[in-house]
């Protein structure tokens, strides 16, 4: 059995947007995996070389390859798929 491919949410527990982006994903139960970029020293690194060097959280990585880089709620609704707040 092989696993579906995960979003993966790379950010900070202090980060607003960070925050509001985990709990729309949260209240639709949509699953995640979290990587808080000021304990995973190599992710912070991942986050920089994907925003020009900039330290930019959330950065939410999807299966099908494509991110997002500080979202709006709607933005990343729709890419989910969700209806737009």
């Amino acid at each position: 059995m092989t696993e579906a491919p995960e979003i993966i949410m790379y950010g900070t527990t202090w980060c607003g947007q960070t925050r509001r982006a985990r709990a729309l994903l949260d209240r639709n139960n949509i699953p995640y995996r979290w990587i808080d970029i000021d304990i995973e020293l190599d992710a912070r690194k991942i986050v920089e070389e994907m925003n020009n060097g900039y330290r930019s959280v959330p950065t939410i990585i999807f299966p099908d390859g494509s991110h997002l880089t500080e979202p709006s709620n709607q933005e990343l609704a729709e890419k989910l798929g969700l209806p737009t707040p």
